[in-house]
């Protein structure tokens, strides 16, 4: 089991599918089941024995900003500041890298919510996490347990556990949840460039080194206002 100590949380998004909710509150600060969105992650990682935690900002900063820095949890936070412009999952790794404590170090959505299985989703990513074969690992659920996310899936696993697309026009098993652990060796680019997680993984499948691990626990795609009230029905009723 490898030691990850540091984080980086995706928070820069514009939330644009979560409107009006959006409209006077950047999304990782609205609130599902009683807190806001980013807490849920935050406190995910301080119990997975994270200190470290970088969070990149861009719409609505100046409240994201402020959350963080009163928010609980124990956690040592750093800004990645994307206000003049968003560049989007990779362009704001490639940014933020060198405040990332740890490496490998885990990489979280804030803008989804999940519920541990029998292992917790990010010790499971730890404990299964080979640096010898591994760029990256990426927890990925079937869609019996990705509650309110209507897409075809995202990927295939071999195997080995190793990661492949899905097919144009085809269904994929397994879902992306959002949560990875990264090895700092595969975020490279241009400073200042925007462009999508997806380049880092492509190189890592062409290379044979992403890899997937499957959570058995239950996770939730708040991706518009009306997943809000179901999932907090489920967290009432269990």
């Amino acid at each position: 089991m490898v030691i990850v100590t540091g984080a980086m949380v995706m928070a820069a998004g514009l939330g644009k599918r979560m409107r009006p909710l959006t409209a006077s509150s950047p999304k990782p600060l609205v609130r599902v089941a009683g807190q806001p969105l980013i807490d849920h992650t935050l406190a995910h990682l301080a119990k997975a024995g994270v200190r470290d935690v970088v969070v990149n900002v861009h719409y609505l900063a100046d409240a994201l900003e402020a959350h963080v820095a009163n928010a609980p949890f124990g956690l040592n936070y750093q800004i990645s500041d994307e206000r003049e412009r968003l560049l989007e999952t990779g362009g704001g790794l490639v940014k933020a890298l060198p405040m990332i404590a740890s490496d490998p170090f885990f990489c979280v959505n804030s803008d989804n919510i999940w519920v541990d299985g029998p292992r917790a989703a990010l010790t499971q990513l730890a404990e299964e996490w080979n640096g010898t074969r591994m760029d990256a690992l990426l927890l990925l659920v079937p869609h019996a347990r990705a509650h309110h996310h209507g897409g075809s899936g995202d990927f295939h696993l071999d195997g080995q556990g190793r990661i492949s697309w899905r097919k144009e026009r085809k269904v994929a098993p397994f879902i992306f949840t959002g949560i990875q652990l990264m090895a700092k060796r595969l975020i490279e680019g241009d400073a200042g460039e925007s462009f999508g997680t997806s380049r880092f993984w492509d190189k890592a499948i062409a290379d044979g080194r992403l890899y997937g691990s499957i959570f058995d626990g239950e996770w939730f795609d708040i991706g518009t206002p009306a997943a809000i009230r179901p999932t907090e029905a489920w967290f009432t009723n269990g």
